[in-house]
């Protein structure tokens, strides 16, 4: 029997590499491409379907054609910091490859892709002079796009400052910077806004904030002595600051789109903020504090100010006077200033309370006045099947809490799920790496979920998957690959997996006789 069942075994691998070898997406039995009966018609009409990326990611040419270095750049260059010591150097190559990815997405039936804009591309010094081989870039990608059937969705910034601003007056920790980021986005729409009509400040500035000013594990790496491996930093106070200021980046950059472009253009504008879904452990009235504790901690931090103009009640009373606080014109310009929002959702966690005492003075750093205790499983059964990052956990009922609870804290905005995924390990080989039945699945349980969300009044408007290819992931160099097309390092060819010729079939619209 053995001795059939592995013959058996060898004679499926040969069909496998077979179908996998094939891009023709019919060869693929249908059933493992089962959509669970979601379609485009599962949605409401003129929903938005695309995928994601960032520049430094997926770009390349980071320190030619004129671009200068962001904090990123700078960052990579520490030893140990990234997996095998990679960079952006090269990643995917985007920069020459473009058209072929762009081509991609329209042969997987996408509708959209949100990238990103380099900012210290575009001004290598981080304000006046402009590096217009950058511009030019960025002009061949949004046409291309646009020849292509594909709407561009803009992001103005995706953790990159210019390293310049960084060693001219501290970044993200200076006001000043609030004038310079508003004067980059309005050079963005006065050039590319004929054309791209849908625009996002931020990605994930709460990111931004926690793990480059608290935790110090991004760029540009403070924090306090007490909290991490950082050189210089006060993860007390630092985070409050540079979410401040970039909550003022943001409003100014919206002010300027509304005041100079938007009735002329006609275009929308919005942020991108992460939401992990905070589950009390237990029914408990604790646990259920530490979660909405966390949930303010948070999303709250930034939706708050954007609808209600302060910060929220809980952060007040735990941060206190180390808190800023909007002037009354600052929290005029900062309330409503959106058209969507974005959210970035992945995953869940179990949160309790863990009864800790209160911070002394050198403890104090953002994610400590959380007080909340982060658990991954509950009696022993994991919150969901685990992702290849220590820190995705597959749960899609998360996802439609953390859009059920936008609706109802934050007066039901227009909402894009602006990314989602899931990532294997950087290094399975190609014909694993291609078929990725996980992800599959992944993504079929999360579109339910949204789907069941704006079936129940969640004004969703559209959802980017991550990602469009593998790239490099941060921290995780190449040792992750959260795209639907997987690439090979050796030569950095194109292959769509499973899971884009599963949206293809998704997307697919119906032919109209």
């Amino acid at each position: 029997m053995a001795k059939a069942s592995s013959l058996s075994i060898s004679f499926l691998l040969v069909a496998f590499i077979a179908i996998l070898s094939c891009s023709d997406a019919a060869r693929i039995p249908n059933d493992r491409l089962d959509t669970g009966g979601l379609s485009r018609d599962s949605f409401p009409e003129g929903f938005v379907f695309g995928t994601a990326t960032s520049a430094y990611q997926v770009e390349g040419m980071a320190d030619k054609d004129g671009r200068g270095p962001s904090i990123w750049d700078e960052f990579v260059k520490k030893p140990g910091v990234i997996a095998d010591n990679c960079t952006g150097e090269v990643s995917v190559d985007q920069y020459h490859r473009y058209k072929e990815d762009v081509t991609i997405m329209e042969k997987l039936n996408f509708d959209a892709y949100r990238f990103s804009i380099s900012w210290s591309r575009i001004f290598p010094d981080g304000a006046g002079r402009v590096n217009w081989k950058g511009v030019a870039y960025y002009n061949k990608l949004i046409d291309y796009m646009i020849e292509k059937g594909i709407t561009p969705y803009a992001n103005l910034y995706h953790y990159d400052l210019p390293q310049a601003l960084q060693e001219k007056y501290g970044g993200w920790l200076n006001d000043q910077v609030v004038k310079d980021f508003a004067d980059y986005a309005d050079f963005c729409f006065n050039i590319f806004g004929d054309r791209v009509k849908n625009w996002f400040t931020f990605n994930e500035p709460r990111v931004v904030a926690a793990l480059g000013y608290d935790s110090g594990t991004f760029a540009p790496g403070r924090c306090s002595k007490a909290v991490g491996n950082c050189t210089e930093g006060n993860s007390g106070t630092e985070p409050y600051i540079v979410t401040h200021n970039l909550i003022l980046s943001h409003a100014a950059a919206v002010q300027r789109y509304r005041e100079k472009y938007q009735e002329g253009q006609k275009g929308k504008i919005g942020i991108l903020l992460d939401f992990v879904w905070y589950e009390p452990l237990t029914r408990g009235k604790n646990d259920n504090y530490a979660a909405q504790r966390a949930r303010d901690f948070h999303v709250g931090w930034y939706m708050h100010p954007l609808v209600y103009g302060e910060y929220p009640k809980t952060m007040q009373n735990i941060v206190g006077n180390r808190l800023p606080k909007f002037t009354e014109d600052e929290a005029k310009m900062v309330k409503g200033s959106f058209d969507y929002v974005g959210i970035n959702q992945y995953t869940s966690y179990y949160i309790y309370d863990p009864h800790q005492q209160p911070l002394s003075e050198q403890d104090l750093s953002y994610q400590a006045e959380w007080n909340a205790g982060f658990a991954y499983d509950k009696n022993g059964v994991p919150i969901g099947p685990k992702a290849h990052s220590y820190w995705l956990y597959e749960v899609p009922t998360g996802l439609y809490k953390a859009l059920m609870y936008i609706k109802e804290h934050y007066q039901n905005p227009p909402v894009i799920l602006s990314e989602n995924g899931m990532d294997d390990a950087g290094n399975v080989m190609l014909a694993q790496g291609t078929h990725d039945m996980e992800r599959i699945h992944y993504y079929r349980g999360y579109l339910n979920e949204l789907k069941m969300a704006i079936n129940d009044g969640v004004n969703g408007i559209g959802y980017f998957a991550w990602s469009l290819v593998d790239n490099f992931e941060w921290l995780s160099g190449y040792t992750a690959r959260f795209g639907i097309v997987y690439i090979d390092y050796s030569d950095l060819s194109r292959h769509p997996k499973m899971s884009a010729r599963w949206f293809q079939k998704l997307l697919a619209r119906k032919k109209h006789h």
